[in-house]
């Protein structure tokens, strides 16, 4: 499966993290090649953004459904394809490293499925981690706005 990783430390406590990052429509903007997003629910998303499928760029449209809030730590989150065949999964998790700094941790795991499925993958596991890099560092920016 594709995945991305990422930390960023933040000059914040957890709590202002957690109030962050527990509220989906706070980051789904925060996506590079972000379009829009519609909530269903306070636990349900549509999301559609821009992604690049090779040479391509592809509009595609996830659910994005919250499956755990722990606070202050962690969020979890599925994600299947609205407009493509593709599911996943993801979190935010925080870690105090004092009462005023907060290590913040990203994951984005994505795997496209059918016909194309393999060649999709293939360039999802270069792209991936560059996703969930730009939007980890995008969600830390805006926490220590």
């Amino acid at each position: 499966m594709p995945q991305g990783i990422h930390d960023v430390e933040l000059n914040q406590p957890i709590g202002a993290v957690w109030q962050f990052v527990s509220i989906v429509e706070n980051w789904v903007p925060l996506v590079p090649g972000y379009i829009s997003h519609e909530v269903i629910n306070e636990r349900r998303v549509a999301w559609t953004f821009t992604g690049d499928i090779g040479i391509m760029k592809k509009t595609i449209s996830l659910q994005v459904d919250i499956t755990e809030w722990t606070p202050p730590t962690e969020v979890r989150f599925n994600l299947t394809g609205i407009s493509g065949n593709f599911t996943g999964e993801g979190y935010f998790k925080a870690k105090a490293l004092s009462e005023t700094r907060t290590k913040m941790t990203g994951c984005l795991d994505i795997t496209a499925h059918g016909v194309k499925g393999p060649m999709i993958n293939s360039i999802l596991k270069s792209n991936l981690p560059k996703t969930t890099r730009e939007l980890v560092e995008a969600i830390g920016k805006r926490i220590t706005r």
